[in-house]
């Protein structure tokens, strides 16, 4: 049996600017994608934050280079479940 996720994340992050997509339950019983950029800033980084948790998200899985991904972890630590 497979496991799903009901309300996860994806998080592809760059030098300024962090790529988002939410897969949460859609209206019609299927399964909706929602893609949203942020910014880099720590004030972006907040609504990001704020973003995943208006949509009930539970586990983020997160890709960058380099160390990118600090500045994006450092708001989220302790909300969310990390997927590497």
């Amino acid at each position: 049996m497979d496991t799903v996720i009901e309300r996860c994340a994806g998080l592809d992050v760059h030098k300024d600017t962090v790529v988002v997509c939410v897969r949460v339950p859609g209206p019609d019983g299927g399964r909706q994608q929602l893609i949203q950029t942020f910014g880099t800033t720590t004030t972006a980084v907040l609504a990001l934050r704020d973003w995943l948790t208006a949509h009930g998200v539970t586990i983020v899985g997160m890709e960058s280079t380099g160390v990118y991904w600090k500045r994006s972890t450092t708001c989220s630590r302790t909300r969310w479940s990390a997927g590497c």
